[in-house]
């Protein structure tokens, strides 16, 4: 996980993705970023009513997901991740996500191909970090690790662009999963269910990142 040093923690930070000849290419997120997300306003807004700086609480829960990936990573590693930037509060909540996942990781076998490794598409010409490609109880699979109460569809776009990668780079993927590990006991732990067909959350993909590549040539002119 590639990550820099913000208030004395650790925070993921954007890969830089180039083609072979060079060419940098927009991230998967980065790209994703154009879609609208208006739920975020009012979350922010009623956050604000209670005299809650939005921005603060963000981080904070940002640095928790960030910890909770590095547990379950250094774990599939066989490593102990590195909790000496963080809050005693901050460590309990992403131990909390860190449970749950092995937890839920004794009911599977899990033989990991490519953690967190960085893909571009030639074709396409985007990049991507996949979470986990392994052998999940005897087939390719793609897993996705988010933290938080809620899958959304936006997650389906990201996973759909990763399955991509991976196919382009010759990897075959049986089944591809959002495993959303909830922070405590109200936000809980969620296995998305079987996606047979990607085929338009890929196209929905590939149409936000023509329109960020056209905004981008826009924005040149």
């Amino acid at each position: 996980m590639a990550t820099k040093t913000r208030n004395g923690k650790d925070v993921k930070v954007h890969t830089i993705y180039k083609t072979l000849d060079g060419k940098r290419v927009p991230g998967v997120t980065t790209v994703l970023g154009i879609l609208s997300k208006p739920a975020l306003i009012h979350w922010a807004w009623d956050l604000g009513t209670k005299g809650i700086d939005y921005r603060v609480f963000r981080d904070d829960k940002a640095d928790i997901g960030t910890l909770a990936h590095a547990m379950i990573l250094a774990h599939l590693e066989g490593k102990k991740a590195d909790t000496s930037n963080y809050t005693q509060k901050q460590i309990d909540l992403a131990e909390n996500s860190f449970i749950k996942y092995l937890d839920w990781e004794k009911e599977h076998t899990i033989e990991p191909v490519l953690l967190e490794f960085p893909l571009v598409s030639e074709y396409l010409h985007y990049g991507g970090t996949p979470d986990n490609y392994c052998d999940l109880d005897g087939e390719p699979t793609l897993l996705d690790y988010k933290t938080g109460k809620d899958i959304y569809v936006e997650m389906y776009y990201q996973l759909a662009a990763y399955r991509n990668l991976l196919i382009e780079a010759g990897m075959v993927v049986k089944k591809a999963k959002i495993i959303r590990i909830g922070r405590d006991e109200i936000e809980g732990f969620e296995e998305s269910p079987e996606i047979y067909d990607f085929t338009d959350y890929l196209e929905v993909f590939k149409s936000c990142l023509r329109i960020y590549n056209l905004q981008k040539k826009l924005k040149k002119k």
